[in-house]
């Protein structure tokens, strides 16, 4: 085996075309000799500072082997060695899409050791403008703010194990400049929507229990299509959340586990609720609690149930408010009655209470006049105690 050299030894020389070529090693091949990067200039002084640039660059580094590969030669061995046993499948399905879609059409022929932070910025400003697959008159070609974030987080993750496998010597996706979350606002229904709300699924035999179910645990739609009777305790009347109903591809329901570890939990439902799943399971026939209505056999299917949503809003003279929103409602109603955020952050299966405050609590109306008359009396009690002394 050939003698290893050590990182960032090199040597300079003069070309017979008149120009300075300089190299330092910053890595090893499998059989021990060394790769090599180059750099050249008109001059030895202007070569002086570019070797002194690039043995910055590569300090401490030893690269593998690997590291001149594709980038769509990594992204694939990432895909399938590194994240397939350890995703859920609706995740595994988006990124692979994303990697077909917009990375490797535009920088998938990259080698590893030619991405720069320039290039990547270059690559997101163009899938910003004209990255939409199936473009058409309505939705044009920009892709979504926050699908080119996506986009971002995952090649941000797909080369920082890049880097921890000996290929870069850094993730040049650190130093970009990306849209912001611009996140359609959230939308709650309010008493009176709700009372509505209520008033319409009431008259809806097929879907009553779920949307009732749904408003009074605020599950995520993948969750509540998920439940299964034997996540269901009716003595004590709680309900494990294991499992996510994600998209249909190509006729086969994705069935993965919870979004998170703490997605994983389980809720003591409110007794009406409880009372409402046991009635349900008597005259069930099916191992999901709520099936799909032509197959007892499937889930659920989530886009189903949000084109019911639709409906019953409609009927109801209702804002056409996202499925999400039923969670929303839930958690904002839940803080205006009292539910502390720790609790709640629970029940929705978030990892900290502050997460839940920030993204799923809302300032309504009736909670801004009762902070009032809380501040108004503890107020009068001071000025009228001021007074009276």
């Amino acid at each position: 085996m050939a003698k290893r050299r050590p990182s960032g030894d090199g040597m300079v020389r003069k070309r017979e075309d008149g120009r300075w070529e300089g190299r330092i090693v910053v890595g090893h091949k499998n059989n021990g000799n060394p790769i090599y990067r180059y750099v050249l200039a008109k001059t030895q002084a202007e070569l002086t500072q570019k070797l002194h640039d690039i043995i910055e660059t590569y300090r401490d580094a030893d690269l593998s082997e690997e590291c001149n590969m594709l980038l769509n030669e990594w992204l694939e061995k990432w895909i399938n060695e590194y994240i397939t046993c350890y995703v859920r499948p609706n995740t595994l399905f988006s990124y692979t899409a994303m990697i077909k879609n917009q990375i490797n059409p535009h920088l998938g022929n990259c080698p590893l050791s030619a991405l720069t932070t320039q290039e990547i910025q270059k690559f997101y400003n163009t899938i910003k403008k004209n990255g939409r697959v199936k473009s058409d008159k309505k939705h044009g070609t920009e892709l979504a703010d926050s699908m080119a974030r996506k986009v971002h987080l995952m090649l941000h993750e797909a080369l920082d194990m890049a880097v921890k496998q000996r290929l870069l010597v850094s993730n040049p996706t650190n130093g970009t400049t990306l849209p912001k979350n611009n996140y359609a606002p959230k939308q709650i229904l309010n008493d009176e929507q709700l009372d509505k709300f209520m008033n319409q699924i009431r008259q809806d035999e097929k879907w009553h229990d779920f949307f009732y179910t749904e408003i009074t645990t605020g599950l995520r739609k993948g969750e509540i299509c998920g439940l299964r009777w034997e996540d269901f305790d009716e003595n004590r009347g709680t309900l494990k959340i294991k499992r996510s109903i994600g998209k249909t591809i190509n006729g086969v329901m994705l069935i993965g586990e919870a979004k998170t570890e703490t997605g994983s939990r389980e809720i003591l439902l409110p007794p009406s609720t409880a009372d409402l799943l046991r009635q349900r399971k008597v005259n069930s026939h099916s191992e999901w609690i709520f099936p799909d209505l032509r197959d007892i056999e499937k889930p659920m299917n989530p886009q189903c149930a949000y084109g019911r949503l639709k409906t019953i809003l409609k009927q109801a003279g209702l804002p056409s408010i996202r499925f999400h929103d039923l969670r929303h409602t839930f958690a904002t109603h839940a803080v205006s009655g009292g539910v502390d955020a720790k609790t709640l952050s629970g029940i929705l299966g978030h990892a900290n209470a502050s997460f839940t405050l920030d993204t799923y609590t809302h300032v309504t109306t009736d909670m801004q006049k009762n902070a009032a008359r809380i501040v108004g009396n503890f107020m009068d009690e001071i000025i009228g105690g001021v007074e009276n002394g």
